[in-house]
């Protein structure tokens, strides 16, 4: 039978911490008398040499008298500490006496609570034992958390991609009004959900002479400036589009007073028969307006509704131009507004 001679082995303060970076070293009294470096950063701002390890921690498991025994049998199982100042970290470790009663080593690791205790006191690799498993731990985490970092910042790019797409697929780009297929969305959506409005089709009067007299560039230059006088005398809830090269079609959201409509009606064409001075010389339109109510319809029908305007634009043409006509649909009677000017 071979004599084995138990082996004791000296390690330096320096190793010890190095080996064991969340250690205690305490007395026989429970003082604690060292610390581990990655210890020390976590009872940072408090006085610990010199205290009762339980002074500072609140034991969990075991029982402080189970405990005692067990140090004195030379080992401990499992012990489960608990910080009692904020944030409360859990610790996970055992504890072993020192050879001749020289004091008790209690060697501690974070277990489940490692990734708060990453953010509560910014440690770093260098804050764990080479051999700890936290370490891989860490370096997938770490790894996850710029893979998801990208992933999101990848989908927001994809994502405003979508919506400046979808944006340009219903802007009209030379007014920046919304176009037909804008129009027709919120056309639909309101019939769908009975929401009551007033459409008004609008066709420019003599545009097509400052096309042929000044230049399309004039021409450019009025259709922006008849976007600008009709987004301003709307609201910021209602619907303005352009449709056509110098069509527009307006949605009254929830407005379907006729007094009101024929004010505003009035307005619009009067402001667009002031001049546009462009590079000096005075360019003149008109505005002819057809007016439906949703109102007048037992059930709404969008292309209905869009054929009717139209009917009472060409309406407002065919008596003079520069004014504004109301559709009957039930029995397709037309009331004329005054003429502008």
């Amino acid at each position: 039978m071979n004599d084995m001679t138990p082996l004791r082995v000296t390690v330096s303060g320096r190793g010890l911490d190095r080996l064991m970076p969340l250690h205690l070293l305490l007395d026989m009294e429970g003082r604690i008398v060292q610390v581990g470096p990655t210890m020390a950063k976590v009872l940072q701002g408090q006085t610990f040499l010199g205290q009762r390890m339980l002074d500072l921690f609140d034991l969990k498991r075991p029982r402080e008298d189970e405990i005692l025994a067990l140090l004195e049998k030379g080992a401990t199982g499992k012990v489960l500490l608990r910080l009692r100042a904020y944030p409360q970290t859990q610790f996970i470790g055992s504890a072993v006496t020192l050879p001749d009663h020289a004091g008790v080593l209690v060697n501690l690791s974070f277990g489940i609570s490692t990734f708060d205790a990453v953010r509560d006191f910014r440690l770093a690799g260098s804050d764990f034992a080479p051999t700890d498993l936290t370490l891989e731990l860490l370096y997938v985490a770490e790894a996850n958390a710029a893979a998801m970092a990208e992933s999101r910042a990848l989908n927001e790019r994809l994502h405003g991609a979508k919506q400046l797409a979808e944006s340009e697929a219903h802007t009209d780009a030379l007014t920046g009004l919304r176009n037909r297929r804008a129009l027709d969305q919120e056309l639909h959506r309101l019939i769908e959900r009975r929401v009551p409005f007033t459409l008004a089709h609008l066709d420019l009067d003599f545009f097509k002479s400052v096309n042929d007299t000044l230049g399309h560039a004039a021409g450019d230059f009025v259709l922006g400036q008849v976007a600008r006088v009709l987004v301003e005398e709307t609201r910021t809830n209602d619907v303005v589009a352009r449709v056509g090269g110098d069509e527009f079609v307006l949605l009254f959201i929830g407005l379907t007073d006729r007094e009101r409509i024929s004010a505003l009606a009035g307005r619009i064409i009067g402001r667009l028969e002031e001049p546009m001075p462009f590079h000096g010389t005075p360019c003149r339109v008109s505005g002819s307006i057809g007016l439906v109510l949703s109102t007048q319809y037992e059930r709404p029908d969008a292309e209905r509704i869009m054929a009717d305007a139209d009917t009472a634009l060409y309406a407002s043409k065919e008596s003079g131009r520069s004014r504004f006509t109301f559709i009957n649909p039930k029995i397709g009677t037309m009331e004329y507004g005054p003429r502008a000017g």
